[in-house]
């Protein structure tokens, strides 16, 4: 199953609480659990929100996501390891679904397709012999405004995963074999039956001594510790283009984790962010700079030169502007990512009293006192 970004599956921000990150999934588990919802997609949807909220409710898979995305849950957990410790009992006990058995369980059987109405030996020798495609990965990527102007092309290195050369993904030590699980025979799940006066419930469990491979390798691969993948750092070309800001995702199609027994690869999502600027502020397309001007250019007018981010323009200051007005130089900003067009920068002087003035100056402001004790008025009108 290609990932997308956890957070976007459950529609919450990265800096969402764990109450909130419970809260998003309830909701989601109640509008496609496959028991209430029968549309084709909805299964896959159901798993998809599960691996998610599995790896957001604890802290230290929530840790690892943030810091190497999926790369860091895949090369770090089984799929069984993903879901181990997830509180999902009590959630559908308050959605009001009774799956007879524990909820860990019945997830994990959905999630590999070992489920009651399927054959669960069948579908789940099924599932472990079929491509899988690879994981999606994500690089965020700090870049300075002026880079979000002109777009940049660039190297990036982002830790990646590959088939171990040396056993060819197998977990094996080359000339050595797998033996058959003796705790359950090989078929990865344990049952256990419960039984009460008016009721019987089959609780099936993934086998402790073998995960659920239902094989124990004895010989592990010395390169990849028996995981089957070596992690490298592969440098990678990327063109940022022109216009984007802070959480645009940039896809790479193809450089994502590499595919399970001929699965396709998944992608890379370069996602994009703005570095603070001394001087502009940005809303969406528009750029906001502050500018100082003195007390003199505000009463009597001015032509000024004002900083726009690719060059400088001219500013006309009209006659008695008034500190914190906002001019607006059309086509200045920022391009669109997707129509080039550029947004407008918008100006603000700011009039500046001087904090130390020559005697004639002061000479000329008591002059200009006196000028405004005569007319009764506070500065010029």
């Amino acid at each position: 199953m290609s990932k997308r970004d956890y957070y976007d599956v459950l529609g919450v921000p990265r800096d969402a609480t764990k109450e909130q990150i419970k809260n998003a999934y309830r909701k989601l588990a109640l509008q496609y659990h496959p028991d209430r919802n029968k549309s084709p997609d909805a299964e896959e949807k159901f798993k998809e929100i599960s691996e998610a909220y599995a790896v957001l409710s604890d802290d230290e898979k929530r840790r690892q996501y943030d810091m190497f995305g999926h790369a860091g849950i895949s090369g770090r957990y089984t799929q069984e390891d993903i879901f181990r410790g997830t509180d999902f009992d009590s959630i559908f006990r308050d959605l009001g679904f009774d799956f007879g058995f524990g909820g860990f369980d019945s997830i994990f059987d959905m999630f590999f397709g070992r489920g009651r109405e399927r054959g669960r030996r069948a579908r789940w020798e099924s599932w472990d012999n079929r491509p899988i495609p690879g994981d999606d990965l994500r690089f965020d990527m700090e870049i300075t405004l002026e880079q979000a102007f002109t777009g940049l092309k660039t190297e990036i290195g982002v830790p990646h995963a590959r088939e171990c050369n040396t056993c060819k993904g197998t977990g094996i030590e080359p000339g050595k074999q797998p033996t058959r699980c003796s705790q359950c025979g090989g078929t990865g799940q344990l049952q256990h039956v419960r039984e009460s006066a008016t009721t019987r419930f089959v609780q099936i469990t993934t086998c402790p001594k073998c995960g659920g491979r239902g094989q124990i390798i004895e010989y592990p691969c010395h390169e990849c510790k028996g995981s089957g993948r070596v992690h490298i750092k592969r440098k990678i070309a990327v063109d940022i283009p022109p216009g984007v800001d802070n959480g645009t995702r940039i896809r790479i199609k193809g450089e994502g984790e590499p595919g399970i027994r001929g699965g396709p690869p998944g992608d890379l999502y370069v996602v994009t962010h703005i570095k603070p600027h001394p001087l502009f502020q940005r809303e969406g397309n528009d750029l906001l700079v502050d500018v100082p001007i003195s007390f003199t250019q505000a009463a009597l007018g001015a032509r000024i030169e004002v900083p726009t981010i690719n060059s400088k323009a001219e500013l006309r200051i009209p006659p008695g502007t008034q500190s914190h007005t906002v001019f607006r130089l059309k086509g200045r900003g920022m391009p669109d990512i997707s129509t080039g067009q550029r947004g407008d920068e918008f100006v603000r002087v700011i009039v500046r009293v001087p904090e130390k003035l020559t005697p004639r100056q002061r000479e000329l402001l008591r002059q200009l006192a006196e000028e405004e004790k005569k007319s009764n008025k506070p500065g010029f009108d």
